[in-house]
């Protein structure tokens, strides 16, 4: 059985009066991928955040290896930060302008004391692998294309060894063909190196192609978590249908979408009882008053609805 590398259990993330996260619950296999979706405000990236320890959890705990975030940080904080690195949605913004690359692959290395030689070493290895050009490194961010850009943060990450990797919207901005080899590039990784990610994407295709499990994000909490194959074929929960029916290559072209009434809610007054409900298609009396728990339906698929698959997706 594959052991869990990360576990959010009950989380709540609080700013002040704004409660951005409530009761979210996920496990993170090792080597495996999971995927976050969800309209923006969802909670998707704050719950990144929270795993990489910049923000604080209010009530709940996140682990990895069975150790609290936090004690990790007390203990090693530079020891953490090597095991789990992230992969940021803008590639050339997370490069110095005034840097050249081969300086910036190697300021993870400085920063976190290691041996040069044997970094430089370990470091022309991943740039090989990742078929970069052997002049990547005298070159400066505006000098590369998005998807070798994207590249070099992905060896800025492998450098350190992680054994996790956030990836956030990790093909957003590039063109369908690169976006193809990236994500066959990830997939390579996460088998040569053991590699596990999560990644938060609003592109489906993306999630639907490379992931194990996916989770679906509504107002700070998780609707629907499952395997990813279960999910696309038929998801549970309304909300989740509703966002798996706006991708067109999920359905025949007949197959009209869920449009959903009105905008996302505030995280400042969110609806009483079920959060979807002043939305969902299906909503019934009860919703309104009566918070849904997250209840596992089938074995590894839970969702936090009164009434799982009562939306069927439309012809």
């Amino acid at each position: 059985m594959t052991a869990t590398l990360v576990r959010f259990e009950d989380v709540a993330v609080e700013f002040g009066r704004l409660r951005v996260l409530e009761g979210v619950t996920l496990d993170v296999q090792q080597g495996t991928i999971t995927g976050l979706v969800g309209e923006s405000g969802s909670g998707k990236t704050t719950l990144c955040r929270a795993l990489l320890g910049l923000v604080p959890v209010s009530h709940g705990r996140i682990t990895v290896e069975g150790a609290e975030i936090a004690d990790h940080l007390a203990r090693d904080a530079r020891a953490f930060r090597r095991r789990v690195q992230m992969l940021l949605q803008d590639a050339h913004a997370s490069l110095s302008p005034r840097m050249a690359l081969g300086r910036a692959l190697e300021e993870p290395l400085r920063i976190h004391g290691l041996p040069m030689a044997e970094g430089r070493a370990r470091l022309a290895n991943i740039l090989r692998r990742l078929n970069l050009p052997d002049d990547i490194a005298g070159k400066y961010p505006h000098q590369v294309s998005g998807g070798q850009a994207r590249r070099v943060g992905v060896a800025r990450a492998l450098v350190m060894r992680p054994e996790l990797i956030v990836a956030d919207e990790p093909t957003a901005g590039l063109d369908v063909s690169v976006q193809g080899e990236l994500l066959n590039l990830l997939l390579d990784l996460r088998d040569e190196f053991g590699l596990t990610y999560l990644v938060v994407s609003h592109n489906l295709n993306v999630v639907r192609r490379i992931t194990d499990r996916t989770a679906v994000m509504y107002l700070g909490q998780i609707v629907e978590k499952a395997p990813t194959r279960a999910m696309f074929g038929r998801p549970a929960h309304p909300y989740a249908a509703a966002l798996l029916s706006t991708n067109p290559s999920l359905h025949a072209p007949r197959r009209r979408r869920i449009v959903l009434q009105g905008e996302i809610p505030s995280v400042l007054s969110p609806p009483s009882g079920c959060r979807f409900h002043t939305r969902c298609p299906v909503v019934q009396p009860n919703c309104a008053r009566d918070m849904p728990a997250l209840a596992e339906v089938e074995p590894g698929r839970s969702v936090r609805c009164h009434y799982p698959f009562s939306l069927a997706l439309p012809a």
